[in-house]
C-alpha cells in the first residue's frame, strides 16, 4: 500500500475488441452479457492496478445500455477508479463502440462496479488512497460517495 496514495491515471485500463458472430444474437446485436463480462474484466484490472492485490467483485451498481452494439463494431471498455474506501474501490467503466469503416464512435454503456482487495488468505486488505486531480474526478468521487452510502444503507436493510 502506498501511504500517499495513487492517482486515478495510475490505474486506468482500456480493453479493446472487435465484436464477432460469437458475441451477437441473430439480429446482429451484441449480447449484454458479453458487454458486462468485459466491463467486469476492465474494472477488475483497474482495481488490481490500484491496490496491487487480487480483488473480488462485490457489486455491479448499474449497467446502463444507451444504444445497441452491432456485430463488426470495434468496442473499447475504459475503466477508472472513482472512489476508494479502506478495502473497497468503485470503478467506472465507459463503453464506446466505433464503426471501423467511418470511425464514428459513440458511448453505448456506462457501469459502476465495486471491488474489495483481498490478501493471499482471501481476507479484505487495505488499499492506497485515491489522489484526485481534476474537477471531473472530484465530481465523480462525490457521486461515488453517495452511491457508497446508498449501498451501505441497502446492506443494513437486508440484515
Amino acid at each position: 500500500m502506498t501511504e500517499n496514495g495513487k492517482h486515478v491515471s495510475d490505474s486506468c485500463v482500456t480493453l479493446s475488441r472487435l465484436m464477432g458472430p460469437q458475441d451477437a444474437n441473430g439480429h446482429g446485436n451484441v449480447h449484454g452479457g458479453v458487454i458486462m463480462k468485459m466491463a467486469d474484466e476492465a474494472a477488475a484490472l483497474a482495481a488490481m492496478r490500484h491496490s496491487s492485490q487480487n480483488v473480488v467483485t462485490v457489486a455491479i451498481d448499474s449497467m446502463t445500455f444507451v444504444q445497441p452494439i452491432r456485430l463488426g463494431m470495434f468496442v473499447q471498455w475504459n475503466a477508472e477508479l472513482t472512489y476508494v474506501g479502506r478495502t473497497s474501490m468503485e470503478v467506472r467503466v465507459e463503453v464506446t463502440a466505433e464503426h471501423p469503416f467511418d470511425g464514428q464512435s459513440d458511448i453505448t454503456n456506462t457501469a459502476f462496479l465495486v471491488f474489495v482487495a483481498i490478501d493471499p488468505d482471501g481476507k479484505p486488505t487495505p488499499v492506497s488512497p485515491l489522489i484526485l486531480e481534476t474537477e471531473e474526478q472530484h465530481t465523480r468521487a462525490e457521486h461515488a460517495k453517495e452511491r457508497q452510502e446508498f449501498r451501505k444503507n441497502q446492506r443494513a436493510k437486508e440484515v
